[in-house]
């Protein structure tokens, strides 16, 4: 028994031993097989580390067109890439909202200038000043004063704009010369004149002038022209029965009471370019996007028969700031709207360091020409309108004066609620449901509802 077991002790620790060294070179085996792939994805890890995804969201074409910038971002910045999703302008306002609320903002993304105020409000904007003064003093002021304005707020500016538009007219220059002007018109008088002949001209369904009376710009915009505010109090009250308003509004209607304008609105209008071309009309009030569209859509005959102009302007003292002040007793254009688009940066982005290379990057003249070969969309910053694109074009050139000469709507949430509001009364007068002073009056009640959060916050010392 203790031969026996003297014997098996050795034996078992051999044998023991033994597999301890098979299972220890198991392991090891077993250890790289399983290391290796971990090995390769923390390799691959550490390159996806240093990659920075920029989220941009655009608007319409814009959307789909940007994405030709792209890559010369990336090759200037290997460790950033962008990802662009292009939106439908029709759905953008809601999905920017819906992000919001569900705090899946994009990094960088497009905002009609409008809107700016209502996202300020929402605190979903990070505001710019800090980049832009560590950057080269000129670049804030090569873009239009105009259209800059409306991208800031309470002396802070919270988006830079992209590309820019505003109203003026698009004219029929061998109308106008049977008519007997072959000369620039500049005043209001001027123009009228020339539309009267217009008129005289043609027979049975002719006008001077298109319209659409479902529109609330060239109402502003003539207000603005003669000096109104619009809103009062701090934008807590609606200004529409100032005498200047109603000026400027007893004005528009009678266009449309001389028969100067067909009382239609947009949708009522079968094809614009094609009435145009049949010379239904000889002038209209619309933005830069329909260059292109002038040039796609009219025959080839009618090219070369149309030009644009900026707005005309009033010959007595109705050049007026805000204040009342005279301003110039002859500017060089009549004023007009700011429009466009810009670019913001989310508050919540972990990325706005990198938002901010991207958007600088659209901000650069060079990228700003190039953007207009792309879509049509015009520059923001006057050093690109040096590109020979631009200054070749002879109807883009009437925007250039006119952007020199524009204002921003006033810059609040509500605005988008009263300019539809100003819309239903003007064209209810048009029509002739409402008098002026009864339109004016509704309108005014309409905004002073509107505007009723607004007073309330105010009146209790908080941000509106």
């Amino acid at each position: 028994m203790e031969i026996t077991q003297t014997v098996f002790k050795p034996s078992l620790q051999l044998l023991l031993g033994t597999i301890a060294v098979k299972l220890l070179n198991m392991s090891r085996c077993l250890f790289f097989i399983l290391l290796f792939p971990l090995l390769w994805l923390a390799g691959c890890d550490s390159t996806a580390d240093q990659t920075t995804i920029i989220q941009f969201w655009a608007m319409g074409q814009e959307g789909e067109r940007v994405q030709a910038l792209v890559p010369e971002f990336e090759r200037r910045h290997p460790g950033l890439r962008v990802r662009v999703q292009p939106l439908p302008w029709s759905a953008a306002h809601e999905k920017l909202l819906t992000a919001y609320a569900g705090e899946v903002m994009p990094d960088l993304f497009q905002l009609g200038n409008t809107w700016i105020p209502e996202f300020v409000a929402l605190r979903a904007i990070e505001p710019l000043d800090k980049w832009l003064h560590t950057g080269p003093a000129p670049a804030l002021a090569d873009y239009f004063p105009g259209i800059l304005a409306a991208n800031r707020l309470n002396g802070q500016t919270y988006a830079l704009p992209w590309y820019v538009d505003t109203r003026l007219f698009f004219y029929r220059t061998d109308l106008l010369a049977t008519a007997g002007f072959t000369q620039p018109l500049l005043t209001w008088n001027e123009w009228l004149r020339a539309m009267m002949a217009l008129k005289n001209l043609g027979g049975e369904g002719r006008y001077a002038i298109l319209l659409p009376i479902n529109e609330w710009q060239l109402p502003v915009i003539l207000a603005l022209q003669r000096g109104a505010t619009l809103l009062r109090d701090q934008d807590q009250y609606g200004d529409f029965q100032n005498p200047r308003f109603r000026e400027a509004f007893a004005f528009y209607l009678s266009l449309f009471e001389q028969g100067l304008a067909p009382p239609v609105s947009n949708s009522q209008m079968a094809n614009l370019y094609q009435e145009f071309a049949n010379g239904a009309f000889a002038v209209y009030v619309s933005g830069p996007w329909n260059i292109g569209e002038f040039g796609r859509r009219l025959p080839a005959a009618m090219q070369g028969k149309w030009m644009t102009a900026p707005l005309p302007f009033w010959t007595d003292a109705a050049a007026l700031s805000t204040t009342g002040a005279v301003l110039e007793m002859k500017p060089a254009v009549g004023v007009s709207l700011a429009g466009g688009a810009s670019l913001a940066i989310s508050r919540a982005s972990p990325r706005q360091e990198a938002a901010w290379k991207l958007l600088e990057f659209l901000a650069e003249p060079e990228q700003q020409a190039r953007f207009y070969q792309l879509t049509g969309d015009l520059p923001a910053r006057q050093l690109a309108w040096a590109d020979p694109a631009l200054a070749s074009n002879q109807q883009v050139q009437a925007f250039r004066e006119q952007l020199r000469q524009i204002r921003p709507t006033p810059p609040i949430p509500e605005w988008e609620r009263i300019a539809q509001r100003i819309a239903y009364y003007a064209e209810q007068a048009v029509r002739k449901q409402l008098g002026v002073d009864e339109a004016l009056a509704a309108l005014n009640q309409d905004v002073d509802r509107i505007l009723e959060k607004r007073r309330w916050l105010i009146g209790r010392g908080m941000a509106p």
